[in-house]
Formats: C-alpha cells, structure tokens, sequence
C-alpha cells in the first residue's frame, strides 16, 4: 500500500503552493501567531479603564483608593506577566511537540485562550483584578507556545523551495495582531470603557476557528515519520501537502536523515548545550534570538507616541497615526514574506538589522538637534518608521525560521526552547531596563541598539550561510565543517566514524564502504 501511495504519475516532486498548505499556514499563524501580537498591544488602549477598575476594586475592599504607586505597579504586572508566562510556555515546547507532536500541540494549547479569555471577560462581572493578571498569564503560556511551534510546524511541512515562504506567515499574522488590537482600540470602536473587558477576550474568536478546523488536516511528515516511524501515515501527510505527483524523493531525504539519527533520541537542552557538532548552530540561534529584542523594537514602540508628540502631531491624532505604523508593519511583513525565497535569508536579516541600525543612529542625531533645527523632528519619524519597516521586513520573522533551518529533527525542540526563552527573556529585559537607560543616557541610548543591530548583521554576514533551498541534512553538512574545527583532539578515522554516527550530525565521509552502508 506504501509503494502504490509512493509512487505517481509525474516524475518530479512537487514544489508548488497547495490550497492544503495555504490553508494550514494561514489557520495556524491565525489562530495562534496572531494573538501573541494582538495580546502585545491590547492593554494599551484601554489601560486608563483598566487602572480605574483596579481603583474601584481597591476602594470596594479597603474602604479607601489605592495610591497613584499602587495602580501603576498593578498595571505594569498586567502588562509583564504576559512576558513571564511566555518565558513559562517556551519552555514547554520540547516536551510538548515531542508528546503530542506539532499539530497536537497547537490544538491542545487552545483550552489556554478559552481559560484566559474566560477569566479576563468575566473579570469586571467579579471585580477581581486578579482575574485579569491570572488571564494575561496563561495568554502568555499560549503566545510562548506557539511563538515556537508554528514556524517549527510549517517548516516542516514545507517544501524546502517555499520553506521561507511559509515560515514568514506567522511574523504577518503577528503584525495583522497588533493591527488589529490598534485598530479596535480607537474610541469609535471597543475603546470605550464598558467595552474592553470584551476586548480583551476578543482572541478568543480566532482560537475556535482554528479549532474547528486545523484537526482536520495531518500532523508533519517528519514528525510522523523521524519520531513515530510511521511510513504510511507519512506518505499519506505528503500526498494531502503536496500535488500528485512523485514524492518519492522527499520520502528519502526524510529516510536519510531518519539513518542519521537512528542512535539519536530527541534531546534535552543540556544534550543541546553541549554537543559540539551543533555548536555554532546553537550560537547562531542565541546570536538572532537576542538580537531581536534588543534591537531596539519594543523601546521604539514604547517611545513612539512622545516622539510624535513632540514632531507636532496634535495628541487626539496620535492614536491614528499609531495605526499608521501598524499598517506599515504589515507590508513590510508581506514584502518580506514575498521576496524571501528570491533574495534569502541572509540580505532580509542583513539588510534589516543593517538599517535599523542606521535609523536608531538617526534618532539619536534627530533627538539631540531637533531643538535647533525644525525639521529634525520629522527626520526621527521618519526614522521611527524606518525601525519599524526594518524589523519586520526581516529580523521578526527570519530568526524562527532559521531555529528550525539550522538543526535536524532530534535537536529541533531543544532549539526552540533555547531560542524562544532568550526571546521572550530578552523581551522582559528591555521593557525592565529601557527606562532606565533612557533617564541615564538621554537620547545616546538608541546608540546602543544601533550597536546591538550592527552587530547581529555582521555575525550573520560573516557565521550564517544561506539556506534557501538547502534541504535540512544539507544545511547541517554546511556547518560540518566550522563544527569540526572545534573538535581539539584528533581522532582515528574510524572512532571519527562512530562519533559522527553517535551524535548524528555531519556527514559520514570517512570509512570507505562502512560508511556508505551506516548512511
């Protein structure tokens, strides 16, 4: 039944966008991807309402009004706890895709956002703030979750040609998210205050469609085939993700790296950690991961709307020109998403950080003259939107993509777990330390996210090859050799042999015909 599956009409595999993987990228990056932005910037609309709740609240129980102190460390843990919780749901995700497999994960998570929207759309009902900083916690939990297991799932279940296609889809849906809550949060919408305990819980809507219909379709091949060895169930996931077409090719590069790995279990973080022949692919995820956030993207989103204050922009129009950015956000997603399997992954990462360097030099400048000369004031929202654009023409969605490019299936999870955790680490971070760097430095604190961005472009120009293209035993053969040359002890050929066989990582090129047969 496996061969007459295997083998169709047409000679060649299929490379071409289905209907079937349009449709699982778009209602996995819609129901999971897009709350993590929406969930971003949802408090901050309402979070005068929010404070006043809190207030009325402490009143009702204490007889007295909390302290202006009190409301805003209330409001600042409704805000940082989203942050904790995904630091919480990062962490999970290898034991989590491991069990109950990428697909799984994704569907089981849901019962999170039903909890949490429960909790935070009941919570004015109950007069419990609590309820709304318990919801924004396991909102994180999910967002840490599928943050991860998104792109690790479409990647998968890509075709190599349309691997960074597909794998950009949930950094759009993440800016769609944060589109959307600026948009719902105008006051002609839910940004009234009877109405955003309802916009809080709004996610909840997305989850259920995904819900109701991404179960019906299969889990990764590679998963069905590397981890649970089911040959039948993989052919069949093949033929729903593929045109007809033969898929024998495919079945073998997956069969390949299944031998590769057969001494190898999936790993923990600390097997990740310290083995040697993935060292530089370990770096390279910590390197773009940290990157990210430190780049300066969340301090300029955080101090976007003073620097439109100050550029003239009158206070009652902020908000929409707020909206403004959020529309860049998406198109410079969707220019990313459409050009990467042109260009690569390098230039987008490259160009990106690159010129969010430039731009968080030109704040700086803008800053420092804008009281002298006028127009300065424009030169930093151009700036401003320029950070922006850069972010997520590249650096937003690249580094998730390149976690799950660079390793092989039994150090993938572990991959994940350490890139997501420096991520949303990274994230709490900046929103900690920012304002106190800003107090300190003035307008030279975006000089250090200049030098952060700097930075990560020249390590991924110099470290990181290009994977477009490259099949994942091909990317891992690419750092073979930069690996081995961390290796300080010589070793005979065939104890080479069997290392290279134990850790499964590189490839078996010494050992005449017993290497042939160990491939």
């Amino acid at each position: 039944m496996a061969e007459e599956l295997l083998v169709l009409p047409n000679g060649k595999p299929s490379r071409h966008l289905t209907s079937s993987l349009l449709a699982v990228a778009f209602l996995s990056s819609f129901g999971s991807s897009m709350l993590y932005g929406y969930n971003l910037a949802v408090v901050n609309s309402p979070a005068n309402y929010i404070k006043a709740f809190y207030n009325r609240t402490f009143v009702s129980r204490n007889g007295g009004g909390a302290s202006e102190e009190t409301l805003t460390l209330m409001y600042s843990l409704t805000v940082s706890v989203f942050a904790i919780g995904g630091l919480l749901g990062s962490l999970m995700v290898g034991m989590l895709v491991t069990k109950f497999g990428r697909k799984g994960t994704l569907v089981n998570s849901t019962v999170l956002v039903f909890v949490a929207g429960t909790l935070m759309g009941f919570s004015r009902t109950c007069g419990s703030p609590e309820m709304v900083i318990i919801g924004r916690f396991i909102t994180g939990i999910h967002s840490g979750i599928s943050l991860s297991v998104v792109p690790m799932y479409l990647g998968e279940i890509a075709p190599k040609n349309l691997r960074g296609f597909l794998g950009l889809m949930p950094s759009i849906f993440i800016c769609i998210g944060v589109f959307i809550a600026q948009i719902l949060g105008l006051h002609e919408m839910l940004g009234k205050e009877e109405h955003w305990p309802l916009f809080l819980s709004l996610a909840v809507v997305p989850t259920f469609i995904q819900l109701m219909l991404l179960p019906w379709f299969p889990e990764s091949p590679r998963y069905l085939l590397i981890e649970k060895h089911n040959t039948h169930a993989t052919i069949t996931a093949l033929r729903w993700y593929r045109a007809k077409c033969n898929i024998q090719s495919e079945v073998e590069e997956m069969q390949e790296e299944q031998r590769s790995l057969s001494t190898v279990d999936t790993v923990t973080v600390r097997g990740l950690l310290t083995d040697t022949s993935v060292r530089w692919q370990v770096l390279s995820v910590v390197v773009v991961n940290i990157g990210m956030q430190l780049s300066g993207i969340d301090a300029i989103w955080f101090y976007t709307n003073t620097i439109f204050e100050n550029a003239g922009i009158p206070i009652p129009q902020i908000q929409y020109t707020t909206v403004g950015t959020g529309a860049i956000e998406v198109i410079a997603g969707l220019v990313g998403c459409f050009t990467i399997e042109r260009v690569g992954r390098r230039p987008l990462m490259i160009g990106g950080f690159s010129f969010m360097g430039v731009c968080c030099a030109g704040i700086t400048l803008s800053l420092i003259l804008q009281a002298h000369v006028s127009f300065m004031r424009y030169v930093s929202v151009a700036c401003v939107v320029g950070i922006i654009a850069g972010f997520c023409i590249g650096p937003a969605g690249v580094p998730f993509l390149m976690t799950a490019e660079l390793f092989k299936q039994s150090h993938r999870p572990a991959a994940y777990t350490v890139g997501g955790s420096l991520n949303w680490m990274s994230n709490f971070t900046v929103g900690f330390v920012f304002p106190f760097l800003q107090m300190s430095a003035g307008a030279f604190c975006y000089l250090v996210f200049c030098g952060v961005c700097i930075t990560v472009a020249s390590y991924v120009f110099f470290i990181i090859p290009e994977t477009k293209n490259k099949t994942f035993m091909e990317i891992s053969q690419m750092f073979a050799p930069r690996n081995a040359a961390l290796k300080s002890q010589p070793l005979g050929s065939l104890d080479q042999l069997k290392l290279k066989a134990m850790n499964g990582y590189g490839t078996l090129e010494s050992g005449g015909d017993n290497s042939m047969e160990a491939m």
